[in-house]
């Protein structure tokens, strides 16, 4: 019994002891900053962070002392589903409760979107909506406006293909309305003139004079970035195009007619699509290139427009879904090709004709 005693008294002791260590290690965190005087500093969270993540990317800032503790303090305030994403200014000199704080009620200094390679203005226009940077009208009536569109030396009817593919941190204006979406649309073209300022023969960007140029560049990259993800194979697409443009045959690419069926398209492409002449887009019944770009595209899909494959090539198909390609210089070979890789995911639409 002494002995049970004993046992359980120092039992006790270090329970209490230990208790008393995590409060005073809990009490230190919470009561002392990392550093005095602190530091401005600036963190980025990205759309759909971990805490952990973020935790040990302000740890490593110097914004806290322990990543861990941080993580207990969140899930005791239960704020650990509730970090925002965006760029936020922070201070070392802040205590820890601050800035978990700041980083879920404040406001962050900029606001972070990732739009990706290949969207249409309307569904770039849906995630700039969805991320609360621009109401979508406002920015639909801007990348269609003709003063917006002359001042940035775009000579299309829309902005279609010059709002560049990135990640961008963004300010946000107390009020989302026309100028926040200028605002928005012209950050992302002005990327697009900096970002392809090195794929121009030269490095000089087209000038006025060369508009005509600039269309078929456009054009053309824009329908590269939506053929093929390989970039070992873009410049070698964009030499199909080309030699069908010199040959006077059709392109008839499959992206080109999707675009033009618009935002309600269900991603179905029927025969009957491809067989409407009245499509401004339909590359299977209109010779030559389509009225403009059909989609965002990266500075490497430019750069094969802009200097296409030298090859035979007239056909090409896909070994898989979003995979490489075969290419064909005669529609025997393309037809046995497509025969191979399409008979089970190609019934809605005719296989001979298409550059795909």
């Amino acid at each position: 019994m002494k002995i049970l005693m004993r046992t359980l008294g120092l039992l006790f002791v270090l329970a209490l002891a230990g208790g008393g260590w995590v409060a005073y290690e809990a009490h230190t965190f919470l009561n002392t900053a990392p550093e005095t005087p602190g530091r401005d500093v600036f963190y980025d969270v990205p759309a759909g962070a971990r805490l952990a993540q973020v935790s040990a990317g302000l740890a490593k800032l110097g914004v806290v002392t322990d990543a861990r503790k941080l993580d207990l303090l969140a899930r005791y305030k239960k704020w650990e589903n509730r970090l925002q994403a965006g760029r936020f200014a922070l201070n070392t000199g802040w205590l820890p409760e601050k800035v978990l704080d700041e980083l879920v009620n404040g406001h962050p200094v900029l606001y972070r979107v990732t739009v990706p390679e290949g969207l249409s203005w309307w569904q770039t226009g849906k995630v700039l909506e969805e991320a609360g940077l621009v109401v979508f009208e406002d920015f639909r009536k801007v990348v269609t406006d003709p003063d917006f569109l002359r001042h940035y030396g775009i000579p299309f009817a829309t902005a279609e293909g010059f709002l560049m593919p990135d990640t961008y941190l963004l300010k946000k204006n107390e009020v989302i309305d026309m100028a926040q979406a200028r605002a928005v649309a012209g950050r992302m073209v002005d990327n697009f003139w900096r970002k392809t300022a090195a794929v121009w023969p030269d490095g000089k960007k087209p000038g006025p004079g060369q508009a005509d140029q600039l269309k078929t560049w456009m054009i053309l990259a824009s329908i590269v970035e939506k053929e093929t993800g390989i970039d070992a194979e873009r410049a070698r697409v964009a030499g199909v195009y080309q030699n069908r443009i010199n040959k006077g045959m059709l392109l008839q690419a499959d992206p080109t007619v999707v675009y033009g069926l618009g935002p309600a398209f269900d991603g179905n492409l029927r025969r009957r699509d491809l067989d409407d002449a009245n499509n401004l887009y339909n590359t299977y019944q209109r010779p030559g290139l389509p009225p403009g770009p059909i989609c965002s595209f990266g500075a490497a899909a430019l750069a094969a427009a802009v200097r296409p494959e030298a090859h035979n090539y007239l056909y090409f198909v896909a070994k898989f879904d979003g995979g490489e390609h075969v290419f064909s210089t005669n529609l025997t070979d393309h037809n046995k090709a497509v025969r191979q890789y399409l008979q089970n995911r190609r019934s809605a639409k005719p296989a001979a004709p298409d550059a795909r």
